[in-house]
């Protein structure tokens, strides 16, 4: 990828978003930790500083070294980045009077100056914030003001570098996208080129020139992802790709072989493997989410190894990995601060000779999706919901059983089953159902029950950063609980999950 954009994380909820508004301008960016970026920035147009929720005052926050980046490229300081510079450059940063957090308007903007235009007075921007800039940086120049903010934005004369106390990246800031092209476009003059086609032409490039006449073995899910993988990787290497199925026996109902008649036709190479009960087995007694998590990530990699043996000289193992997998699973914290660890990520074991592939690694799920339109894949399995890599297994709260998971298949079937045929699918990003490991009394006829409770889970989302928990019909909902309690046996109460992303996420482990 060429004229890349680098953003330094800094720890805040909003760097995913600023990476998210970069792309739309159809820019190629990257996100990396403030103390872990590439030594080698030659091939970067400008460099954004994102925010943090720490303050630029307190012994431990990060401070990271920009003595390759100031005065020799483009920077924009969002909010943390913004009193950094000001703080360790000859300015002063104190704490707000009263938190500054929230909207507000821009009072002030000064005249004829690039990154404002198209932006008039009174626009709204979002500020989230307790400390604030109080005097300028050496050779600061102020741009803009609110009304409690005076230093809301500025510009350090003699070098491009910018700095703004506010989240241009976030939707309550009405001119923020625009502010972030007058800054990339007309300022960093970063070109415009990250398109799917462009993308697509690129990586097949790539592929071809590291694959060369190499076999390659990738595990297709039957997802969005492992499918626009494989079709970019039979575009470049044709028959020398070798796609495996595997039946963890923790996939939707009928699942299994809906997925292998779903390839029929593609023109790929699929084999299906069923090896459920050698993943149950494996499971059988384990509760903790990570144990599980990583369980599946090691038995999925020894079905591996040994289907792979089964083909002569392979020598790659490709993956759909896509971006908020590799973001969620690296922090600038170390990896104690990971949310979740993810099946595909991370590497393999010595024991496995594979290198791995992964085409899809800088993609969010959104730009899977255009990618795959344009490799001509039907719509209707591009329109699939996404379906986590563990499958099963962590929407069963505590230990699974192969009779957990049927009761969970089949309320599964009633709920995704129940959105098709009410037009609600494809209004929602992602849908499921969890089991909860408690039960609970019920009356069904003259008898009393204690039965299993199941959660149901739908959100919408552009590619799982965020999240908001969709108002499904209460009709909808009325009819599907019913239908769960008077289908599925073992199931009695049905509840439906109102959280967002964040504070909670979107799986329930």
């Amino acid at each position: 990828m060429q004229h890349n954009v680098l953003i330094l994380d800094f720890g805040s909820q909003y760097t995913q978003l600023i990476a998210r508004r970069v792309r739309e301008l159809n820019i190629f960016c990257e996100i990396f930790p403030y103390n872990h970026f590439p030594s080698d920035l030659s091939s970067y147009k400008a460099v954004i500083l994102g925010g943090s929720p720490f303050s630029v005052r307190a012994e431990d926050a990060p401070h990271p070294d920009l003595s390759q980046i100031r005065g020799k490229l483009p920077v924009l300081a969002v909010c943390y980045g913004a009193q950094y510079l000001a703080h360790f450059s000859g300015g002063k940063v104190a704490a707000s009077d009263t938190r500054e957090y929230g909207r507000a308007n821009l009072t002030y903007i000064k005249e004829d100056e690039v990154f404002f235009e198209g932006v008039s007075e009174n626009s709204q921007v979002w500020m989230s914030h307790s400390d604030s800039i109080k005097a300028l940086p050496t050779n600061g120049v102020k741009l803009a003001s609110t009304h409690d903010v005076e230093f809301a934005a500025y510009k350090i004369e003699g070098e491009t570098t910018y700095g703004i106390q506010y989240h241009p990246e976030v939707f309550h800031s009405t001119d923020g996208s625009k502010m972030l092209e007058n800054f990339l476009v007309k300022i960093a003059e970063v070109p415009q080129n990250f398109t799917p086609n462009a993308f697509v032409e690129e990586m097949v490039g790539e592929l071809k020139e590291k694959l060369g006449n190499d076999k390659v073995v990738l595990g297709l899910s039957g997802g969005v992802d492992s499918t626009v993988a494989a079709v970019l990787l039979h575009q470049a290497i044709g028959k020398n790709l070798y796609c495996i199925f595997v039946n963890n026996g923790l996939l939707r109902k009928n699942e299994f072989q809906n997925v292998l008649d779903q390839y029929k036709g593609m023109g790929l190479n699929v084999k299906g493997v069923d090896a459920g009960d050698r993943f149950l087995s494996e499971l059988a007694g384990i509760s903790d989410p990570e144990t599980k998590r990583k369980t599946i990530g090691r038995v999925f990699i020894e079905v591996f190894d040994d289907e792979s043996h089964l083909i002569e000289d392979v020598k790659w193992l490709a993956q759909g990995t896509i971006y908020p997998d590799v973001i969620e699973s690296v922090s600038v914290k170390g990896p104690s601060a990971t949310i979740k660890s993810h099946h595909n990520v991370g590497g393999l074991p010595d024991y496995m000779k594979l290198k791995i592939v992964e085409p899809l690694r800088m993609l969010f799920k959104d730009e899977v999706r255009r990618v795959g339109a344009t490799l001509g894949i039907d719509p209707e399995l591009l329109g699939r919901h996404p379906f986590p890599g563990p499958g099963l297994s962590i929407r069963i709260l505590g230990d699974i059983t192969p009779e957990k998971v049927q009761i969970l298949q089949d309320v599964d079937a009633v709920f995704i089953d129940g959105l098709r045929s009410w037009g609600l699918y494809d209004k929602v990003w992602q849908a499921g159902a969890i089991l909860l490991p408690v039960n609970s009394v019920g009356v069904m006829g003259d008898e009393r029950t204690y039965e299993k409770v199941v959660a149901l889970r739908a959100v919408e989302s552009t590619d799982g950063m965020t999240a908001d928990w969709v108002h499904l019909p209460y009709d909808f909902l009325m009819k599907v609980s019913n239908d769960i309690i008077n289908k599925v046996k073992g199931v009695n109460r049905v509840v439906y999950d109102i959280s967002s992303k964040p504070p909670a996420t979107i799986e329930w482990e």
